[in-house]
């Protein structure tokens, strides 16, 4: 395993084998391919604009702590801006046909595509992931969304929410900093479709992704106002969500906000659904096939540094197994680059914020206190920028913080079962209910298992694989609607 200082090179995490021809070799992606102004505005009513109050705010790169540009901060006094414009374009844009919405959405779709290199440098700068994760998984992902809900958008009298489904109105959407851009195209491809405007407010350790797609709409000539983008802290957040002219409200984050959000729009019209926290369970019983497994644990845990709400962060392993599993997994483990987001060789890229690595940090030392004994892959971290090594904890119990507890970080519970009775109710054992995986080769009890998991997602013999056409969404402390698929029309229609 590597990690590297800024500016220096990767170096190998071993010495190759004598004669091997497969010695490491950096790969770093260009960042000429995109230009990041020196500073950016709201964008309202298809211009970009100065804060009302004037208030701006720094994004900083996670992996060097550079600072990448400067951003206009949005008030309560933007939100009503954005709201306006919002609902003054509403009138016209659902008054569209549906085959004339579906046209600018594959527009948007295609510059995405046309545009991917640029922005998969651009939310690696600014998040921090790998740029083999923004390049390979996420860019791709965006573009198929908009082209999928582009196909509904005069389809949706045959969508099974009636003969003649309405739209809302103006949209309210507060995204997370985990994925940027495709939470951003999960909200605003079906609001689009369906005839809705939208304000959306991206997360502020990453609104720059959301900015240069606010050049894309201008870009595909979506008419002003249609949509409306407004990088700010908690505050413009919560302004939108109790605007009185808002008909909708989406929301992707934490738990404890999503129930601040219940809270504020309980007792009210406003159409609400959540997508919050995740404490997922990747089931492995011992007739799975070792190898793919350790590869669907290390894809459900590692992926974009942990930080996933569907995260596979409760490891549940058969106990005649469990030696092999742990083994072949911090073999793998070994093999793991932590560095530079922008090298192509990099796994594991820097946590997005340094509140974010304090939490994870606190976290661990808890599961450490506790008893669980802790392992990581031996790592040197960088001395610049938000790191943390993958780690492992082993002696868990269902007691422990970190098997309780959403970490949101590189961090890996291990508990062991024995029947397939009681890998469910370990599994079940949470207050969450996002995500879950299923390694066996039998498929009677793939079927049987997934049956009794309350989870929304259950994958079986893969981990963290996406689709648009597949709803995606959690029971109990998880939230509640569906993005993605034609159930996540439904969100965005009035239905009554």
């Amino acid at each position: 395993m590597t990690q590297t200082k800024k500016n220096q090179q990767p170096q190998p995490a071993a010495q190759p084998k004598p004669g091997s021809a497969f010695a490491y070799a950096p790969a770093p992606e260009s960042r000429s391919v995109v230009d990041i102004a020196p500073s950016y505005g709201l964008f309202i009513d298809g211009e970009f604009t100065d804060a009302a109050d004037g208030r701006v705010f720094k994004t900083v790169s996670p992996s060097s702590e550079e600072v990448l540009s400067e951003v206009a901060q949005a008030g309560e006094a933007d939100v009503d801006r954005a709201v306006r414009a919002a609902r003054k374009a509403f009138a016209s844009w659902s008054a569209l046909p549906g085959s004339e919405r579906a046209k600018y959405l594959f527009r948007i779709a295609r510059i995405v595509q046309e545009r991917s290199r640029e922005l998969a440098v651009l939310e690696s700068l600014d998040n921090g992931k790998p740029i083999r994760e923004t390049r390979d998984a996420d860019l791709p992902l965006v573009a198929a969304h908009f082209f999928y809900y582009a196909g509904w958008a005069d389809k949706l009298a045959h969508a099974g929410f009636g003969p003649a489904p309405r739209p809302l109105g103006v949209a309210g959407q507060v995204i997370p900093w985990n994925f940027p851009l495709l939470m951003l195209a999960w909200k605003i491809a079906p609001a689009l479709a369906t005839g809705n405007t939208v304000v959306l407010k991206p997360a502020e350790t990453t609104p720059l992704s959301a900015l240069f797609f606010a050049d894309i709409c201008r870009q595909a000539g979506l008419p002003k106002g249609v949509v409306n983008i407004l990088p700010g802290y908690g505050d413009a957040g919560a302004a939108l969500v109790a605007h009185e002219g808002v008909d909708k409200v989406a929301f992707t984050g934490s738990t404890a906000v999503g129930k601040q959000i219940a809270r504020t729009v309980a007792g009210g019209s406003k159409k609400l659904t959540l997508e919050l926290g995740g404490k997922g369970a990747n089931i492995v019983f011992d007739d799975a096939p070792i190898d793919q497994a350790v590869e669907g644990i290390v894809n459900g845990i590692f992926f974009n540094q942990g930080q996933v709400c569907c995260a596979g962060s409760r490891l549940l392993v058969q106990e005649s197994v469990a030696d092999e599993v742990l083994d072949a997994l911090k073999r793998r483990l070994s093999t793991l680059r932590v560095g530079d987001p922008l090298d192509k060789n990099t796994d594991i890229g820097a946590i997005n914020s340094a509140e974010q690595l304090a939490r994870i940090t606190a976290l661990a030392e808890a599961g450490e206190a506790e008893g669980a004994e802790r392992w990581s892959p031996a790592c040197e971290l960088p001395s610049a920028g938000y790191w943390f090594a993958p780690t492992l904890f082993t002696g868990v119990t269902q007691a422990h913080r970190v098997a309780r507890e959403e970490i949101f970080g590189p961090v890996l519970s291990v508990l062991t079962f024995r029947t397939p009775a009681e890998a469910v109710e370990k599994a079940n054992n949470t207050p969450y209910g996002l995500s879950a995986g299923i390694w066996t080769e039998k498929g009677s009890r793939i079927l049987s298992v997934a049956n009794q998991l309350r989870a929304g997602v259950v994958w079986a013999n893969t981990f963290n694989k996406f689709d648009p056409t597949s709803p995606f969404g959690g029971y109990k402390e998880s939230g509640f609607g569906r993005e993605g698929g034609r159930h996540g029309l439904e969100a965005y229609l009035d239905v009554r």
